[in-house]
């Protein structure tokens, strides 16, 4: 658990720390990261300042939830309309969907991020989400 006790504007949960390296170089912007649990199903809030968002990625075997507790933010599937997303909102990420999700550019971002687990679940971190696409969110 982490000794930052920082509290996010509106939830419960510390943001935590700033990701580390082997995390924070698939993410455009700041993101803070602080375990909840690593016992059985792990599940970490990921706290996303303004315009933070994360590379594409798959989840391989397990998946992925995400359960937003704190400001406006987007999910989107390859191919498919990003998605708003806002305070109760719930994201079943299904194995082997590449994705992204991050914050908007006027608001930070929280949601706990629950990892499905499977036998050999792993990440698959990919391009970032550019620049151009990104801008075209309102």
């Amino acid at each position: 658990m982490s000794n930052n006790k920082e509290l996010n504007n509106n939830t419960i949960f510390s943001k935590g720390e700033p990701l580390p390296e082997k995390f924070s170089k698939y993410f455009i912007g700041q993101a803070y990261l602080n375990m909840l649990t690593t016992t059985g199903v792990p599940i970490g809030n990921v706290t996303f300042e303004p315009a933070c968002r994360n590379n594409w990625h798959i989840h391989h075997n397990g998946g992925q939830i995400l359960l937003v507790t704190e400001g406006r933010g987007w999910y989107q599937e390859w191919e498919k309309e990003v998605q708003e997303l806002h305070p109760g909102d719930v994201v079943n990420i299904p194995p082997e969907v590449k994705h992204w999700h991050g914050a908007a550019k006027d608001s930070t971002f929280s949601h706990l991020a629950v990892e499905v687990p499977a036998e050999g679940a792993s990440n698959e971190w990919l391009e970032a989400v550019t620049d151009e696409v990104y801008g075209k969110l309102k």
